[in-house]
């Protein structure tokens, strides 16, 4: 399977953002937590989250606390209904939460509407989350017919909270001057003009681009070995169901900062 790992390019990490010449930032009194692909990866995500906890517990009073997860909730990793379960359990209470929704998040939804999806999305680690819910496949059925009765079986398993929790996630999320959203943006178009499908899949142009989105776009999508900060957006996928390393990007007022399972970087 080809793993979309991106190595360190020069000048990628320890830059700065920047806004038309000025430091970006959020809100005043606000702290937001933005929460990278999980990818069905239950114990790096308590794990992160209870970092999160005893960094606020570190804090002076903050007014809000935000916490986006970037979504890719599911596939790959073995645990992606208890992701789904935990998520709607609320393991952070005095947070706003938002949820995001990723191409693997899609491609769940459209299998359990019976859209057309199911090998593809099987072939990239759909199998692990049908696995999480009780469902196997059956060897002996034609392919169209062992789709066809995993998706039955899927329908017979799944909650219904867990249909809602997917229907409801959104396309993009933004405040002061960042853009969240799960893959990225096309160059040239204004953010509130964009594409769903580019904000759910695209790599290039957007990754290479040198311009300004309008807001610096906080994104996951693509695995890098540590987080990618650029000037006009910064990348937190850091393939925690590969790496054991799920990662968090704490922005406060100008400020931009790191925590991960495993390891805190420095911002």
């Amino acid at each position: 399977m080809l793993r979309w790992f991106l190595r360190r390019r020069e000048g990628e990490l320890g830059s700065q953002p920047s806004l038309g010449g000025r430091t970006p930032a959020v809100p005043s009194g606000t702290r937001l937590y933005v929460i990278g692909d999980v990818h069905g990866s239950i114990s790096l995500l308590q794990e992160l989250e209870q970092i999160i906890l005893e960094d606020v517990a570190r804090s002076a009073k903050i007014v809000r606390l935000v916490a986006v997860y970037l979504g890719d909730y599911i596939d790959r990793g073995p645990s992606s209904r208890a992701v789904i379960d935990h998520l709607i359990r609320n393991p952070l209470p005095d947070f706003n939460r938002v949820f995001l929704m990723g191409n693997h998040d899609l491609w769940f939804r459209d299998f359990l509407e019976g859209f057309p999806v199911g090998e593809v999305w099987l072939d990239n680690g759909g199998e692990a989350t049908l696995a999480s819910y009780g469902v196997e496949l059956d060897p002996f059925l034609s392919p169209e017919d062992r789709l066809d009765h995993a998706r039955r079986q899927l329908l017979a398993q799944i909650p219904q909270h867990h249909q809602t929790f997917l229907e409801r996630l959104e396309l993009a999320f933004g405040m002061g001057d960042y853009f969240f959203c799960h893959a990225g943006v096309r160059p040239g178009i204004p953010l509130e003009a964009q594409n769903p499908v580019d904000l759910l899949w695209i790599r290039e142009p957007f990754l290479s681009y040198p311009g300004e989105f309008g807001k610096i776009v906080v994104h996951g999508h693509t695995p890098q070995n540590e987080p990618v900060v650029r000037h006009n957006r910064i990348g937190i996928d850091t393939g925690a169901c590969w790496t054991g390393r799920l990662t968090c990007l704490v922005l406060e007022g100008t400020e931009h900062r790191f925590l991960a399972t495993g390891a805190n970087t420095g911002g």
